[in-house]
């Protein structure tokens, strides 16, 4: 292949600054991604290398490290740098790899020493001493430091002191008696990870304390939503942690976050950090390629906590648990499972499924927490994907200290209704047609929630279904596939217009449709709705009295919900 070919091939996709623990190491700096041949990729790391180094050592930063990450048709590359100048450092990055490409091209090289003194001056202009004066004095203290662009923090929740990044204090002014800890528990997964978080934050209100919660929907202080949007990044996490009301600390932590920025927090500053479960979603996206690529993101978390819990269930979680050096407590739906088995024989810890009842296992004794009839998210144990979620909320409220009575409490009182848990398993009774709205935008949550609906046993069943433009072809197939496979007697195929994401109007319901007339769907067993509204009243004028519809409803949730509870003649769950 000639230089020319190779070069057309190479484009740096992304610039950016890692805050924290991320899938390429625990180390603050800055990252680009590149995409490039794969036969070029190890000549490129090292042309980079060589200038990035060189660049390094000429503005004295010669002690920080570099490191690099490969993935099919691309390279990822970073280097540690200073908390207060990483906008130069990114610039930097940027540089050493402009002169990667001119070595690989055989052309000009930019210089070098005109790059060095650019760059010292670069990062004088950003240069902060108190900041990183202030970070060593948290970290020798073991209180938690928290950076952004407009303000850094010591302490947590209710103890936290925040200042204005360009007012700080020198470390011996600050009180650091006053700059205490707060119980922390972060949680990420491919499906749970919301219902989980939300359920968590009742146990936490039953415990008369005030949790902060971020997450997917909003940032909730005690019963306020604060603020609504997508929070489930590190910069959710701040908010929560240096607001003065939080007494415990509830993170809901998305793939998304943990790519672009790292997590929120440093190593071992969570009590407790819960991975849900690890199924295929946002394939091709930030480099992650296939599952095994996303497993290894989602482990990610595992530096920021004290304990890990994990599920025994799901096997891309067991073949990794060998990377966790700290405590792991184990949930899990079979009490048979192998894996559970031998963690207690070894006295850990661990909550389970058994005889229809939820258990915790801890040095060696074991005692039944709650029968699954009392826990309305179960649907009286149709909905086992709830039962896992239940599982692992006991678990990480366990490892924040909460005590059992405030566990139960919220187990009892949590439901999957508008209210608790909007959007996630929300059931209605419409003249005798039950009608469920879910989240599910997955096969994997799509394949555990028509499980459900087959437990329950209605006369007839349909779905809605959907899916966001970014994703390729298969993975849109699979989604109607997953839904029709598990023998539905009608499908509704909406258009997420909000979602195309580069996607013509009209051409992923196609996609959709064409999938499942190719499986043998019947012409009238599938209809096309414009939007999730009209899918929810196409369902309803089909449906007859015993008959079940599922309404995968995401970016068109509250006007469904609303739409429903008029309707409904009664709500929600037993």
């Amino acid at each position: 292949m000639s230089a020319e070919q190779s070069s057309a091939k190479r484009e740096m996709r992304d610039s950016r600054r890692l805050t924290g623990p991320n899938v390429i190491w625990e180390h603050a700096g800055p990252v680009i991604d590149i995409a490039l041949d794969d036969q070029e990729a190890s000549a490129a790391l090292h042309a980079w290398q060589k200038a990035i180094t060189a660049l390094l050592e000429g503005v004295g930063w010669g002690v920080e490290r570099t490191a690099s990450r490969r993935f099919p048709g691309g390279l990822s590359l970073a280097f540690s740098a200073p908390m207060d100048a990483l906008y130069a450092a990114c610039e930097m990055n940027e540089w050493a790899w402009s002169a990667a490409e001119a070595e690989l091209d055989g052309s000009e090289a930019p210089s070098l020493q005109d790059a060095i003194e650019h760059f010292k001056k670069e990062i004088r202009k950003e240069d902060n001493p108190p900041l990183p004066r202030l970070q060593r004095a948290a970290t020798r203290r073991g209180a938690l430091f928290l950076c952004c662009d407009d303000y850094v923090s010591v302490g947590a929740g209710r103890y936290a002191k925040t200042w204005s990044v360009k007012e700080l204090p020198e470390a011996g002014e600050v009180n650091w008696d006053e700059c205490k800890r707060i119980p922390i528990a972060m949680l990420t997964g491919t499906n749970g990870k919301t219902t989980t978080v939300r359920l968590l934050r009742l146990m936490v209100l039953a415990q008369g304390k005030v949790p902060g919660m971020s997450s997917t929907d909003w940032l909730m202080i005690g019963d306020k939503i604060i603020d609504k949007g997508d929070w489930a990044g590190p910069g959710g996490a701040r908010k929560i942690l240096r607001d003065n009301r939080v007494d415990v600390a509830l993170l809901e932590t998305a793939r998304g976050g943990m790519l672009r920025r790292g997590l929120g927090l440093g190593a071992g500053e969570a009590d407790v950090v819960l991975l849900n479960n690890i199924a295929e979603d946002h394939l091709g996206e930030w480099g992650i390629q296939d599952l095994d690529m996303l497993a290894d993101t989602k482990f990610v978390i595992r530096h920021a906590g004290k304990r890990m819990v994990l599920n025994a269930d799901d096997e891309k979680s067991i073949e990794r648990a060998h990377l966790v050096s700290q405590p792991v407590t184990w949930f899990c739906l079979d009490v048979q499972n192998p894996v559970l088995q031998e963690h207690l024989a070894a006295n850990g810890s661990a909550a389970l499924l058994d005889s229809d009842a939820l258990w915790w296992y801890e040095d060696g004794t074991c005692e039944r927490l709650i029968g699954v009839d009392e826990v309305p998210i179960t649907l009286n144990g149709a909905a086992r994907h709830n039962i896992a979620n239940a599982l692992a909320a006991i678990a990480v409220a366990k490892g924040l200290g909460l005590d059992q009575e405030a566990i139960l409490a919220g187990l009892r009182a949590f439901r999957s209704d508008a209210k608790d848990n909007p959007g996630r398993l929300n059931l209605f009774d419409i003249d005798g047609v039950q009608v469920l709205v879910d989240f599910a935008h997955n096969p994997h949550g799509l394949d555990a929630l028509m499980t459900m609906a087959k437990a329950m046993k209605p006369k007839r069943l349909l779905v809605t279904v959907g899916h966001a433009g970014d994703r390729n072809d298969d993975a849109i197939r699979e989604v109607a596939l997953t839904a029709w496979n598990h023998g539905v007697d009608h499908i509704v195929i909406k258009e997420q217009e909000k979602d195309l994401r580069g996607r013509a109007l009209g051409e992923v319901p196609q996609i959709m449709k064409q999938a499942l007339l190719d499986a043998g769907a019947a012409e009238s067993a599938i209809g096309i709705a414009t939007d999730e509204v009209e899918a929810a009243k196409q369902a309803l004028d089909w449906a007859q009295p015993g008959d079940l519809l599922l309404l995968l409803t995401l970016s068109q949730r509250e006007e469904v919900l609303q739409m429903l509870s008029e309707d409904a003649t009664c709500a929600n769950q037993p």
